[in-house]
């Protein structure tokens, strides 16, 4: 695999994922927290739980769905190698 179309590839797997950890983060603690308020888990109201958990552990998760992308692309890239 030529070098422009790896660093094409991982850039798109970049912009997915932190496509996903804005919406997470500034939509689902900022834009929707009025409506997320509304459900309670465990006792804590929903807004309020991806404001201060949620997007950490979203944000984690998407640490390791990039580890398994970029691995996938890595030995894909060795295999296409001369």
């Amino acid at each position: 695999m030529n070098p422009e179309r790896y660093w094409k590839i991982n850039l798109r797997y970049l912009g997915i994922l932190l496509g996903v950890w804005f919406l997470v983060s500034f939509g689902a603690s900022v834009l929707l927290v009025d409506t997320l308020d509304e459900v309670r888990v465990y006792g804590f109201k929903l807004g309020f739980w991806f404001a201060q958990q949620g997007a950490i552990y979203v944000f984690v998760a998407i640490i390791f769905v990039y580890v398994i992308l970029m691995n996938r692309l890595d030995r894909k890239s060795a295999a296409e190698a001369p």
